[in-house]
């Protein structure tokens, strides 16, 4: 693009005065019209070096020539920063670069004495409404939920057709630790037992930060929550057609004889009695400490390390130790918790815990958290037959995320399957790869949220009953129960802390099953870990011709 030239022919302005200035002394002395042709071309070599530099400030810096060039600029708004460019007649606009400001975070607002007991509620304690919504079409689409989330559907029919009463709810309450209820975007909560160590805490803690991130989207409800371990709620109970309905009871873990609704567990959000981390921080320290040493490099046995005295199962797996008499392939530790506490639990670190080729799962008194630190490791999971389940597990398949192990005859299996893994290296790596990228990808925080979204939502649409205040209920927010704590619990709190509302819906949830689809999910579990126990049978059965 170029000026407009002014009456005279020339470009005029502030350019032209500058050309002149740099000219006219070789035009004064009548370079290229001198008779003498060595003086002339030594000044046109001269004219050359000059109009050079000249045209190379003219490029680089248009405002010499162009002072009255408008420039092009941007508006924003007050909360962004703007950059005013000046068009260049050689090079187009840049990009315009613009800084927002970061959103606004949330923050504890504790008073001065932090260990006071008396903290209260802000009253702006969640907005009122999310970043997103159905009605607004910049909202990006929601992806499908992991298929672990169509569980929901199938923990929640016993009530399906009759919904859930007032009554059904109380009967909940006798071996329930706590009642939670969420009334007009506040949650309250009636305490009726102590829980172990601080799961009913942690657990609270996890319903509160779920209304951080999806703020005036969780229905009103009430429900009874218990801590302990194994399921209560027996199906044979409530069989029959004149059978009362089963009581709604959350837990953490269910099994095939019972009704209980299963809920992720409170080490999401950290177990400070044992220093173990929430789970966001932790995640990325697993999957950094998975890349440190590659599964061909790992030691070539199966890691265990736990407290045995829990369970028979797990005092029974010690006994598959490597010892003079047996090589089992099996490398175990009994974990001493309280020895642990006293060292600063250096000895306990998960992230530390990827080196062997091979970790076994087996349960406690029931099901046990570790379940997923252990499915983390690139390791293959040996997972002893369970007889629990928690909310994700149920979507993991036999030799594709595990290896299945005999409960009875733990040792000679575990033996098996480190063998046939060493054997079928690639394969073995396979499965190991599986298990952590299911864990890294499909049970990350934000799927935990959003199971717990779904549920609550489908939970709520079989309540009978208009939920209210419990009269013995107090109000919990997360200032009341992170203010007056310390220590661990207050660290974990803070690191845990929903900071803003999500900026997009939770995943768009399964369809339940029908009943074919149902049974091949169950088929295909079972007639897999079929397959395997009749290689492992082979395999003993060959050991035994050849006396090894």
């Amino acid at each position: 693009m170029r000026n407009s030239p002014s009456k005279n022919g020339s470009s005029g302005g502030h350019c032209r005065n500058f050309t002149d200035a740099v000219w006219s002394p070789f035009i004064k002395s009548g370079l290229g019209i001198s008779p003498n042709r060595s003086y002339a071309l030594v000044s046109l070599i001269i004219l050359l070096a000059v109009g050079a530099f000249i045209s190379t400030r003219l490029l680089l810096d248009p405002t010499v020539c162009h002072p009255k060039r408008h420039s092009t600029s941007v508006t924003a708004s007050p909360k962004t920063k703007t950059q005013t460019h000046t068009i260049s007649p050689k090079y187009p606009l840049p990009t315009t670069v613009i800084t927002q400001n970061p959103k606004p975070e949330f923050t504890l607002h504790c008073p001065a004495n932090e260990t006071t007991t008396g903290s209260t509620c802000p009253r702006n304690n969640y907005p009122t409404t999310t970043s997103f919504g159905d009605d607004n079409p910049n909202h990006p689409p929601t992806a499908t939920c992991p298929d672990y989330f169509r569980w929901i559907h199938e923990d929640l029919r016993p009530w399906a057709k009759t919904g859930i009463t007032r009554e059904a709810l109380e009967r909940a309450k006798k071996t329930a630790n706590f009642r939670l209820s969420i009334v007009g975007r506040k949650v309250y909560v009636e305490k009726f037992q102590d829980a172990f160590q601080t799961r009913d805490v942690f657990t609270i803690w996890g319903f509160l930060q779920l209304l951080r991130k999806y703020p005036g989207k969780i229905p009103d409800l009430e429900l009874m929550f218990d801590c302990v371990d194994w399921p209560v709620v027996r199906a044979a109970e409530f069989a029959g057609v004149n059978a009362p309905s089963p009581p709604p009871l959350f837990r953490y873990c269910g099994n095939e004889e019972t009704l209980d609704i299963v809920f992720p567990d409170w080490s999401f959000w950290g177990w400070a009695e044992v220093n173990i981390k929430p789970w966001e921080s932790l995640l990325k320290e697993l999957r950094e400490g998975n890349e440190r040493k590659t599964w061909i490099n790992r030691e070539p046995y199966a890691y265990w390390k736990g407290n045995p005295v829990v369970a028979e199962t797990r005092q029974d797996l010690m006994k598959c130790n490597v010892s003079e008499e047996h090589e089992w392939n099996a490398r175990l530790y009994a974990q001493d918790w309280i020895k642990e506490s006293k060292e600063g639990y250096k000895q306990s670190d998960l992230a530390s815990q990827c080196h062997h080729r091979y970790k076994i799962y087996i349960e406690g008194s029931a099901w046990s958290v570790s379940e997923k630190y252990i499915l983390a490791c690139d390791s293959v999971t040996l997972l002893v037959k369970p007889h629990y389940y928690d909310f994700f597990t149920r979507g993991l398949l036999p030799a594709h995320h595990y290896w299945p192990v005999r409960e009875q005859d733990k040792c000679r299996s575990i033996k098996f399957a480190v063998d046939w893994g060493n054997t079928h290296v690639q394969k073995a790596q396979d499965i190991g790869k599986a298990a952590s990228d299911f864990i890294q990808q499909e049970l990350k925080m934000d799927y935990v949220y959003d199971y717990m979204y779904h549920l609550l939502t489908e939970y709520s649409k079989l309540l009978l009953f208009k939920p209210e205040i419990p009269l013995n209920a107090v109000e919990i927010c997360s200032e009341t129960m992170a203010c007056p704590r310390s220590g661990n619990e207050r660290k974990f709190m803070t690191e845990s802390l929903v900071k803003r509302p999500a900026e997009s819906g939770p995943c768009a949830m399964p369809p339940p099953y029908d009943p074919a689809s149902l049974y091949a999910v169950v088929k295909r579990k079972q007639s897999t870990t079929t397959r395997i126990l009749q290689w492992e049978m082979k395999y003993w059965s060959k050991q035994n011709q050849t006396g090894s």
